[in-house]
C-alpha cells in the first residue's frame, strides 16, 4: 500500500504547477564574446611599493601592464543597459625586468553608448582588494576600442590603472 500511495502523491503534487500556463521561459540570452588584449599603465602609491618591496619586488611608481581581458555579456536589454562580467589577467612591471601578476574579476554594466562601470575582487602580490572601474568603448569599423580607468584602494595604498586594447566585432 505504501509504494502505491507514494507513487500517487508524486503524480498529483506537481499538477498545480502545470496549471500556471501564463508563465513562459524568458527568451534566451544572446551572449557576446568581447575578449581581447590589453595594454596600459598602473601608478602605485608609496605604500603599495613598500608592500611589494617586502616581497622582494622593487619597482618604480608606475609600471607597464600587458594582458588579456576575457569578457562575456550575460544580460542585454535592446538599446539599453547590458550586464557583463570579465576576467582581466595582467602582467605588470615588464618594463622594469619583473613580472607582477594581477587577476581581476569584474561584474558591471555597459550602456548602449559604450560607457561602462564595474566592481570586483583584485588579486596581486601586493594583496587582495576591491577594484572599481569605469570606461568607454569606442566603435570603429569592425573593432571595439575600450578605454578603462581602474582604482584599487588598499590598506597599503592605492593603485590606479589606465588600460586600452581592442576586440573584433563578430
Amino acid at each position: 500500500m505504501r509504494p502505491t500511495a507514494l507513487a500517487l502523491a508524486l503524480t498529483l503534487l506537481p499538477t498545480p504547477l502545470l496549471a500556471q500556463s501564463g508563465l513562459q521561459a524568458p527568451p534566451p540570452v544572446r551572449t557576446l564574446e568581447l575578449s581581447g588584449p590589453r595594454i596600459g599603465l598602473t601608478m602605485l602609491s608609496d605604500g603599495v611599493r613598500a608592500s611589494l618591496r617586502d616581497k622582494n619586488i622593487d619597482v618604480k611608481s608606475s609600471i607597464s601592464q600587458f594582458g588579456w581581458q576575457f569578457e562575456r555579456q550575460f544580460f542585454s536589454k535592446q538599446g539599453g543597459v547590458t550586464a557583463v562580467h570579465e576576467w582581466v589577467v595582467l602582467l605588470g612591471g615588464l618594463d622594469q625586468g619583473t613580472a607582477i601578476p594581477s587577476l581581476n574579476w569584474l561584474v558591471g554594466l555597459r550602456t548602449a553608448e559604450g560607457a561602462e562601470f564595474g566592481i570586483g575582487p583584485n588579486l596581486t602580490p601586493a594583496g587582495v582588494a576591491l577594484a572599481l572601474s569605469a570606461g568607454v568603448t569606442f566603435k570603429t569599423g569592425a573593432m571595439n576600442v575600450p578605454m578603462n580607468f581602474a582604482v584599487v584602494p588598499t590598506k597599503a595604498g592605492t593603485r590606479v590603472s589606465i588600460l586600452t586594447g581592442f576586440t573584433l566585432r563578430r
